[in-house]
């Protein structure tokens, strides 16, 4: 999930979600495991003092049926971003008819496919792993060559890090949680949450 949620982190320009609620359990694997083998947790986004702004994020994993494959899509009221297939399109978004309704314009993305580049070009990062692993792995080391600032900084992994610790303690409480950026606190009912 910290992949996906960073990808949101990403597009958006927002930090950390404004709270997280989750539900879920072990259904299927009962050998002992803590972690669930299913959940849907639910992100709250959007700007900390305006929360008439904002929008919801859901990710739901599922480790004991493999109906309908791995998906990783991003719709928005201008249509659908597909990771898995690397293409945007105007699918879902708002037509003229739709907008017309509620005062608003017409909000459709042009389709097209997202390039990958540079990926046969970076050998020296070769990890015997996929391309985009290579990709990342060489785009780190060359900002370690040039101390220029990588594609996934640091920052981002901190951001992450909040929003699957949030998720967390959502999981293991069943309360809604919050963050403290000012104290640096994930908060679980309003209390400070520890593991």
């Amino acid at each position: 999930m910290c992949h996906q949620i960073d990808t949101v982190h990403w597009f958006t320009g927002l930090e950390h979600p404004r709270s997280v609620v989750a539900n879920g359990g072990v259904y299927f694997w009962k050998d002992g495991r803590q972690n669930w083998d299913t959940m849907t947790a639910v992100f709250d986004y959007g700007p900390a003092k305006d929360v008439s702004n904002g929008f919801q994020v859901v990710f739901t994993s599922r480790m004991h049926n493999s109906a309908g494959g791995l998906s990783e899509k991003y719709y928005s009221n201008g249509g659908e971003l597909d990771l898995m297939a690397n293409t945007v399109s105007p699918k879902g978004g708002m037509t003229t008819s739709e907008g017309a309704a509620m005062g608003l314009p017409q909000n459709l993305l042009p389709a097209g496919n997202l390039a990958i580049d540079n990926l046969a070009t970076i050998g020296s990062a070769g990890m015997g792993g996929d391309a985009l692993t290579t990709a990342h792995m060489g785009n780190w080391m060359t900002c370690v060559r040039n101390r220029t600032t990588p594609n996934a900084p640091v920052q981002a992994g901190y951001s992450h890090s909040i929003a699957s610790i949030m998720t967390n303690a959502a999981a293991r409480t069943g309360q809604k949680v919050t963050f403290d950026h000012l104290k640096q606190e994930v908060l679980a009912g309003g209390k400070v949450f520890h593991l």
